[in-house]
C-alpha cells in the first residue's frame, strides 16, 4: 500500500483524455487500478479523469501515462485521512436502469413501487451500479427483457458485486451463475445474493473451464463486465459457453475500444445488435450466430 492515500487527477478535452484512459487500460501493470472517466463542463468540452492508486507503483504508472498525454492538465492531491467508505455511502444516490432500481441501505426508504430492486451497497467489490459500465449492462438486459426474450441460463464473467447476475435471477432466470478471480468479490456476490433473496451461485474461478461454471453451458446469456484485455482473452471461452442464437453483454471497454472488442468476437460468429454509451464508457450487445 502507498503510505499516504491519493488522488491523481487529469483534465482536457475528450481525445486527450481517452487517449489517456486506453493507455492505462493496456498497462498490465495497471489491471487492477481505479479510475473514472467523464465529461466534467459539457459548454467547454472538459473531460475529467480520477484515479486513486493503492500502491507507490500504481501511483507512478497512472501519474506516467496521464503525463505522456498532450493536452492534459494533471494534479496529484493527498487525501486526508477519512471513513472513505461511510462517505462514499451516504454521496450515492440510486440508480435506475429500465426496469432496474439499485440502491444503498442509506436509500431504504427509497424504493419505489413496481421496480426490480437491488440493494448493493458499496464495499470491497466492484459493481453498485453507478458506473457507466454497469448501467449500460442493465440497460441492455432491459431492453431484451422488454422485447420478450427469457433466459434460463445467465453467466456473469468478473461478477463482482454479483448485481448483474442477482437482476437475471429476480427476472425469471432460474440458473444464474457468477464467476470472478477475485475472492472476495466471490463472497461479496453470494451474500448480495443472500441479501436480495436472488438464487445465485457465485464462485471464486478462473476462466469459463471451471467444472462448476461448465456444467451448466451452453448459457442463453453471458454477461461479462471487466476489462477490454480480458474480453479480448476471454473471446473464445465465451463463445464456447453460449449456445447458437445466445447473447453476450460485453463492457468495461470505452467507446475507442469497441473496435478492438469486436474484431476479436466477430470472427467468432457474433453480430451487433446494440450498443450502449454512458459517458466514455460502452456497453456492446452481441448475439452468436
Amino acid at each position: 500500500m502507498s503510505e499516504s492515500a491519493l488522488q491523481i487527477i487529469a483534465r482536457g478535452l475528450r481525445v486527450p483524455a481517452e487517449t489517456a484512459a486506453s493507455a492505462i487500460d493496456a498497462d498490465v501493470l495497471l489491471e487492477g487500478a481505479t479510475y473514472s472517466i467523464l465529461e466534467e463542463d459539457e459548454d467547454l468540452g472538459i473531460w475529467r479523469i480520477d484515479a486513486f492508486p493503492t500502491t507507490d507503483d500504481e501511483a507512478k504508472g497512472i501519474e506516467a501515462h496521464l503525463r505522456a498525454v498532450e493536452g492534459l492538465e494533471v494534479i496529484v492531491e493527498k487525501l486526508a485521512d477519512a471513513d472513505w467508505l461511510a462517505m462514499s455511502l451516504s454521496g450515492l444516490p440510486p440508480v435506475e436502469a429500465g426496469r432496474f432500481f439499485v440502491y444503498g441501505a442509506h436509500d431504504q426508504g427509497k424504493v419505489p413501487e413496481g421496480r426490480v430492486t437491488l440493494k448493493i451497497d458499496a464495499g470491497a467489490a466492484f459493481g453498485t451500479g453507478h458506473h457507466g459500465t454497469t448501467v449500460g449492462c442493465l440497460d441492455a438486459f432491459d431492453k431484451l427483457l422488454e422485447k420478450g426474450e427469457t433466459f434460463e441460463k445467465v453467466l456473469d464473467v468478473g461478477c463482482g458485486t454479483g448485481v448483474l447476475a442477482i437482476a437475471a435471477a429476480k427476472t425469471g432466470t432460474p440458473i444464474a451463475v457468477g464467476t470472478d478471480i477475485d475472492e472476495a468479490s466471490a463472497r461479496i456476490a453470494n451474500e448480495n445474493a443472500e441479501i436480495n433473496d436472488a438464487k445465485c451461485e457465485f464462485y471464486f474461478a478462473s476462466g469459463l473451464n471451471d467444472a462448476r461454471v461448465a456444467k451448466n453451458a451452453p448459457y442463453d446469456l453471458v454477461f461479462a463486465n471487466i476489462l477490454a484485455a480480458p474480453l479480448v482473452e476471454l473471446a473464445p471461452e465465451i463463445a464456447q459457453a453460449l449456445k447458437s442464437g445466445g447473447v453476450a453483454i460485453l463492457s468495461g471497454l470505452l467507446r475507442t475500444q469497441e473496435d478492438r472488442i469486436l474484431d476479436a468476437y466477430r470472427p467468432l460468429g457474433f453480430v451487433v445488435e446494440q450498443t450502449i454509451h454512458n459517458d466514455a464508457w460502452s456497453a456492446l450487445q452481441l448475439r452468436k450466430a
